[in-house]
């Protein structure tokens, strides 16, 4: 699928105070709040420049503001995990790995969703040439099994994910957002790729007692808070035969945000 021109964020971030991954480890969020949003990189553009105006600093890690990410998902023969979330299960859980591009760092992650809406993440170190499946790793095998409702050989590689990620934090240290712009998809069972063109998904993790700078800055740009699941959203554009039909409201919101149609290969 031919790659698209993006906007480039560099100057923008340039005008942002840095704050390192140790200073980061610093922002305990005890009642934290969640929430997505969805945007176009046009619009990140000017949120970006109130954001550093508001005094918000931009992860560096590796000398870098702009930090490449690539997931793998994995999920049963019946896509139990896909189904649970377009099903409104309360409890859930997504089981991935991910690799930090840069620094090539490697994870099997357990997200869990609880039924009161809240979501944690349990996740043991990779070599990364297990990025793509880990059976002949004993200890992350066992570490899934403890961790989740499944077993190493209940899963099969479903869907990767790949995209760039902006990570700032307030100046209070009471929030964080992750940014996540030029993401890309390849279904393994169907072999079709897209892409969410110039799609922007930001997550925005804060302590609900704290006053967000963050969401007035949403609210001029006109940006409200959106459920999405890039998971199910890659599954829902790449796999024609999953019963997506919930989904496929959050994907005509992503095509009305950034005025276009999303294609599929």
């Amino acid at each position: 699928m031919p790659e698209m021109d993006h906007i480039s964020f560099t100057r923008d971030l340039d005008q942002m105070q840095p704050i390192t991954l140790e200073e980061m480890k610093s922002v305990k969020l005890m009642n934290r709040i969640d929430a997505k949003f969805l945007t176009n990189e046009a619009t990140l553009r000017g949120v970006l420049a109130d954001a550093a105006a508001a005094g918000y600093r931009v992860l560096v890690t590796e000398g870098e503001r702009e930090s490449p990410y690539d997931s793998m998902y994995f999920d049963t023969p019946g896509l139990r995990m896909f189904y649970d979330h377009h099903n409104r299960r309360l409890v859930r859980q997504k089981v991935r790995t991910r690799c930090y591009v840069r620094s090539g760092e490697a994870y099997l992650e357990i997200k869990r969703k609880n039924n009161h809406g809240r979501t944690s993440k349990k996740r043991i170190g990779l070599p990364l040439e297990q990025m793509n499946g880990f059976s002949g790793n004993p200890e992350a095998c066992a570490y899934l099994a403890r961790h989740s409702w499944f077993t190493e050989p209940e899963l099969a590689r479903s869907l990767e994910t790949a995209f760039t990620r902006i990570t700032l934090v307030n100046p209070s240290l009471t929030e964080r957002l992750t940014i996540d712009t030029r993401l890309r998809f390849k279904n393994f069972r169907t072999g079709r790729e897209t892409t969410l063109q110039d799609a922007v998904i930001i997550e925005l993790k804060q302590d609900g007692r704290a006053r967000s700078a963050m969401r007035g800055i949403f609210l001029e740009h006109r940006i409200k808070p959106v459920r999405v699941s890039k998971y199910c959203i890659g599954i829902t554009l790449t796999d024609p035969q999953a019963k997506s039909g919930r989904f496929k409201v959050k994907v005509r919101a992503i095509e009305k945000t950034i005025g276009k149609k999303l294609e599929t290969l």
